[in-house]
């Protein structure tokens, strides 16, 4: 009989978001920079999905959820 594969979860002590990525990452409304803020373990929804997390935008002050592990750069209305 085969195994059945359960996903890993992530580790807190693993990054959220990929170093790598922070790098390059911006605002995509004004090319501001963003500040990552990890939620991971703390239940928290927005617009009524949990998030691991969110980018906010120093400039515009957006902020961008991250579920899990993907951040989600889409404008505001198109979320």
């Amino acid at each position: 009989m085969a195994k059945k594969s359960v996903p890993k979860k992530s580790s807190s002590k693993e990054p959220l978001v990929d170093p790598r990525l922070m790098e390059i990452l911006c605002c995509p409304e004004c090319k501001g920079d963003l500040v990552l803020k990890d939620m991971r373990g703390q239940n928290k929804e927005i617009n009524g999905k949990k998030v691991d997390g969110t980018f906010t935008c120093k400039k515009c002050k957006e902020v961008y959820p991250i579920e899990d592990g993907i951040p989600i750069m889409l404008p505001k209305e198109l979320r």
